[in-house]
């Protein structure tokens, strides 16, 4: 029962979340799944390793897609999802971990830039809201 509520609940979350939102819940999902990655290449539980390395590359993905080619930052962004894409494959097949922590290194940085941005659009909003 638990377990349904919780599948609700995170359900309910990603359909409300807004465009921002849903690029940081991406983010912090791609993060996720590395980390199990590495994990279980430390296991040598190939088979889960290669299901959390699909997961974070489905992911890298949707954020390829997500791109708007006629804003300068995404033709920035491409080259680096690319090559996230890339270690993650190498990872893959070559069950290296350094591969894997290359990837996660970005894959956080882009996260944690995200979530600055996100930090400062809010507060650009409050004291917009504030000064009317």
């Amino acid at each position: 029962m638990i377990t349904k509520q919780l599948q609700a609940y995170k359900d309910n979350a990603v359909q409300t979340a807004s465009g921002p939102q849903l690029t940081l819940m991406l983010y912090n999902g791609c993060v996720k799944f590395i980390k199990q990655a590495m994990k279980d290449v430390e296991k040598a539980d190939y088979e889960s390793k290669n299901k959390n390395v699909q997961k974070a590359q489905n992911i890298i993905q949707e954020l390829m897609i997500t791109l708007k080619p006629e804003i300068e930052i995404s033709q920035q962004m491409l080259p680096m999802y690319e090559f996230i894409n890339f270690q993650l494959t190498e990872g893959n097949i070559k069950n290296e971990v350094s591969h894997l922590e290359t990837a996660l290194e970005f894959v956080t940085e882009f996260r944690d830039t995200w979530k600055e941005m996100m930090k400062q659009e809010m507060k650009g909003k409050y004291v917009q809201g504030a000064q009317v």
